[in-house]
């Protein structure tokens, strides 16, 4: 169906005490979706906890090894794009500021299908940060993701509308 994730080697899953993945149908194009996921100003409408999205590098869409600024899960996280395939496939790699021992790799594929796109998102987590705010909740970053995908394609159907 796709090519596997290109995961850096400590961010494999079988190297990380967090790893789940999310799909998802979307009745809009590959294009509409690539274009709010590389947009940092359109993810405060669609990524649950996401208030602002802060370029490092003086570009104004995302670009291979943009790095950047954001909140997610509720902490302040640094990170940069690091696999980039235009509407096909994007990933960034970071970790929140306030813990440097806990990293995250959230990778996306989007594969266009008869009715618009198939929605493919795949993380994986580990240090004791990440691990500790899914304690009280195991299935937390799980649910978050699917909350996420369900924004990002009422975000989608509605731009291509308007």
């Amino acid at each position: 169906m796709f090519e596997a994730i290109n995961w850096p080697e400590d961010m494999t899953p079988s190297r990380c005490p967090i790893h789940f993945t999310n799909e998802l149908e979307v009745e809009a194009s590959p294009g509409t979706i690539w274009s709010l996921l590389t947009d940092p100003r359109a993810w405060p409408g669609f990524y649950p906890g996401v208030e602002h999205v802060r370029l490092l590098d003086g570009h104004d869409t995302f670009r291979p090894g943009t790095r950047f600024e954001t909140s997610l899960a509720g902490q302040d996280v640094l990170a940069s794009v690091q696999e980039f395939e235009p509407t096909t496939r994007i990933a960034w790699g970071g970790g929140p500021k306030a813990s440097t021992a806990s990293r995250a790799y959230h990778a996306w594929i989007i594969t266009p299908t008869a009715s618009g796109t198939h929605l493919w998102t795949e993380e994986t987590m580990r240090g004791p940060l990440w691990v500790e705010l899914a304690k009280p909740a195991p299935d937390i970053f799980w649910r978050t993701h699917e909350t996420l995908l369900q924004d990002l394609a009422r975000a989608a159907v509605a731009r291509e509308r308007a």
